[in-house]
């Protein structure tokens, strides 16, 4: 059975929204959903990079996802909106508070940059307005050999007609640059109403230009590897030491061995020649 993940749901400040939002998801059957704290710096003024709430302060207790016997998990995601290279800054420590990191970039450059080069796991595509520039196949392959994925999100299809236009060409014209790998379909949903189940998307995908499989895999087993990517992104400065269990007899006999083992040939002592009977 497919595990369902929607990675993107608005954050708001009004607690009961978003616990209708993680309710509502939880009974659509997503096993997995994150909430998007949106980070848009400008040059004017110094905005400071949001802090996630926790979890158990938004809902006294998670809601049991529709068809298991397991409450839903809630992760906490950052989106960064760029117009310039410098808004992004991965060594921030506030970063570190957020199980995913996305980027939704404003210009080519930062597009291919995006692609080929920052430590990230979503790659945001414009759904509110024209793309600004052209989605290239060799940065958008790049990206996906990384393991970085495109997100497509609906809600704003939902909410205008005009944002409808642009949410489904520009989804087909990454589609023709990605041939459907390497893309997951969030909500963005800032109500539960703009919500809709995990098989609706699949048929929403046909219209963004997926294939059935494609279609499927972008709300289930994709978003599974944004996650196991975004594990490694965060773990891939950690060191891991092992150690060898022994008793202190048998680690007193191993002593002498592995001294001789370190020392140059040349001042290796040499064993006592064996005296045998005549």
């Amino acid at each position: 059975m497919s595990v369902f993940m929607d990675l993107n749901l608005s954050f708001t400040a009004e607690r009961s929204r978003l616990r209708s939002l993680i309710e509502t998801a939880a009974h659509l059957g997503f096993s997995t959903v994150a909430i998007n704290y949106v980070h848009e710096p400008t040059t004017k003024k110094k905005q400071e990079v949001p802090t996630p709430t926790p979890i158990n302060e938004l809902i006294d207790q998670l809601p049991i996802v529709q068809g298991r016997s397991r409450p839903i998990r809630v992760l906490n995601r950052l989106t960064v909106v760029m117009s310039e290279s410098s808004y992004f800054r991965p060594a921030d420590p506030a970063y570190r508070s957020f199980d995913l990191l996305a980027i939704s970039p404003a210009t080519e450059k930062l597009f291919h940059a995006a692609c080929m080069s920052y430590d990230i796991d979503i790659i945001c595509v414009p759904v509110t307005e024209k793309l600004p520039f052209t989605l290239k196949r060799a940065p958008v392959n790049g990206a996906v050999d990384r393991g970085v994925v495109f997100e497509v999100s609906y809600s704003a299809a939902i909410r205008d007609s005009t944002m409808r236009r642009y949410t489904i060409a520009n989804a087909n014209s990454l589609m023709e640059s990605c041939k459907g790998k390497g893309v997951i379909l969030s909500s963005a949903a800032e109500k539960a109403l703009e919500l809709r189940g995990p098989y609706d998307l699949t048929n929403l995908g046909l219209l963004f230009g997926l294939s059935d499989k494609d279609a499927k895999e972008a709300v289930s087993s994709t978003c599974r590897s944004v996650l196991l990517h975004a594990e490694s992104r965060r773990t891939a400065n950690g060191i891991i030491y092992t150690t060898k269990s022994c008793s202190d007899s048998s680690c007193q006999q191993e002593a002498p061995d592995s001294e001789l083992c370190d020392a140059p040939a040349a001042k290796r002592l040499r064993p006592p020649p064996r005296v045998t009977d005549s």
